[in-house]
């Protein structure tokens, strides 16, 4: 009786499995919910939900709408939690200005989001924070130059490579084909013959495949799972799905990078630097060289040189032809200016430019319009500071919402339709300054110089070329196909030899 006694007595005081399960549960929401409070001084937004935070107020099928929804909530300075990170959003041009030009030195540092840090580390040109990002930085732009960056002989390769994208592109016989890969693998060229000393023909299986392993990452990149990965990177680690795959593509490009890495080793010549690896190479053999410069690096800043100067260039180029084909009135004042101006055997120049002003605007207004980058590329505080009287953490991550800039309707005329007249005045190509689309700041796009020589050359080449026209009986549209940028659904278009 008094054993009973004794066991009846500890069931009572012992909690049920469901009650304890119960207590952990309101336990870890309570921790969650402490963890995801809005620091003080912090701007509006919308409130965290457990353990997701904000992630299921972003619509994935028309993220811009969702974050126009935000901007009517609360203004032109929001905040949201991305994983376990508080972020701030700004839209307009003063507060884009103030943040990355004015408070530069704020604003500097980039977020280590963990599935994009599990992938690329805190190496290379883009992802690296403090002395390592300066160092690697003013390596690559000294480098660039000394192999043609600015240079004539750069834009000599990129006149030479228009030959042979027009080529590839006439053997089409103004039949229907989708021109993703023809552009990826001309602009890839250019950056691939400064960083690896050397080119890829169109037909290069090897090559293609590498393309499409690009390709596939990028819009993984910017899938649903690689935000619910940063929600709950310990259990995502372990299950399937694409997030799987989108490490082993980048896995794969990385071997791509190490094998032409380990064959520059072989004939590296310390006297003749080739190319870009060649002279990360000699940097890393210099007695005294600074600690930054070692293998995991190098193959950083090559796999940043690389799909950056890949992906932007190629997807504007993409939306071109879109327009183009889908606005033929456009596209036939294009070439009457290049006829006019250069005839059609000239090869385009970037002094043309100054006497081809309509083209100029086109090319500006093109990129306004398919606007690749929406969201910038994510910032972070590297320090406390204050934007717009709110106070802002260290280690906040901050985005710089271009689209808002882009398509202003008290700096644009007609900010929602494709109007090449936002960059002309009088005839003449009009600089304007909420024109964002390499963003701004100390963290401006590296390669700004040579995306906008390729832009202009070869878009006024093909033009010079082809007349670009959708299939007999498709309607072309612009529907947006959303990844780490925003490129053209796949399509297929005719282009008529001129």
């Amino acid at each position: 009786m008094l054993l009973q006694g004794v066991l009846s007595a500890l069931r009572e005081a012992v909690p049920s499995l469901p009650a304890i399960l119960l207590f952990l549960a309101v336990l870890l929401v309570v921790a969650d919910y402490r963890k995801r409070r809005r620091p003080k001084d912090f701007p509006p937004g919308p409130r965290p939900l457990p353990f997701v935070g904000n992630i299921l107020q972003m619509a994935y099928t028309d993220p811009l709408l969702s974050m126009q929804k935000l901007e009517e909530k609360y203004g032109k300075i929001f905040s949201m939690q991305i994983g376990n990170m508080w972020s701030v959003a700004v839209t307009g041009l003063p507060l884009v200005k103030e943040a990355l030009v004015h408070q530069g030195e704020n604003f500097v540092d980039r977020p280590h989001f963990p599935l994009h840090k599990e992938i690329f580390g805190p190496f290379g040109l883009i992802n690296s924070n403090g002395s390592i990002w300066k160092e690697q930085r003013r390596f690559a732009l000294s480098t660039l130059r000394n192999f043609g960056l600015g240079r004539r002989s750069l834009e000599h390769r990129i006149q030479e490579e228009t030959r042979f994208l027009t080529e590839v592109i006439r053997d089409e016989s103004g039949q229907p084909f989708d021109p993703h890969f023809q552009i990826n693998n001309a602009v890839s060229n250019i950056i691939c013959s400064v960083t690896f000393g050397d080119r890829y023909d169109y037909h290069d299986s090897q090559f293609r495949k590498l393309l499409h392993l690009l390709d596939e990452a990028l819009y993984l990149q910017g899938s649903v799972w690689s935000q619910v990965y940063d929600v709950f990177p310990t259990i995502m680690k372990y299950l399937p799905g694409p997030h799987q795959t989108l490490r082993k593509n980048w896995d794969q490009i990385k071997c791509f990078i190490k094998e032409i890495i380990e064959k520059h080793k072989a004939d590296w010549n310390p006297s003749q630097p080739r190319d870009f690896i060649d002279a990360y190479l000699s940097e890393m053999a210099k007695e005294g060289a600074a600690a930054s410069f070692h293998e995991e690096n190098l193959i950083s800043s090559t796999l940043d040189l690389f799909f950056a100067g890949t992906e932007t260039t190629s997807t504007t180029l993409r939306w071109a032809l879109l327009y183009m084909a889908i606005h033929p009135e456009v596209q036939a004042k294009v070439q009457a200016e290049i006829d006019s101006v250069i005839g059609q055997s000239g090869l385009p120049t970037m002094d043309d430019r100054e006497r081809l002003p309509y083209t100029h605007a086109v090319v500006h207004e093109i990129q306004r319009k398919s606007n690749i980058v929406p969201f910038g590329v994510p910032r972070m505080t590297s320090c406390d500071t204050t934007l717009a009287g709110y106070r802002l953490p260290k280690g906040t991550v901050f985005i710089p919402y271009l689209t808002a800039v882009l398509f202003d309707k008290e700096e644009w005329e007609t900010p929602d339709v494709f109007n090449p007249d936002h960059f002309l005045e009088n005839g003449q190509f009009k600089k304007k300054e909420e024109f964002l689309p390499f963003s701004a700041g100390k963290r401006v796009c590296l390669g700004e110089q040579l995306a906008r020589t390729e832009l202009f050359v070869f878009f006024t080449a093909l033009l010079q070329k082809f007349t670009f026209q959708a299939p007999k009986g498709v309607s072309l549209n612009l529907d947006c196909k959303w990844g780490l940028t925003c490129s053209p659904q796949p399509y297929r278009i005719c282009a008529l030899l001129r």
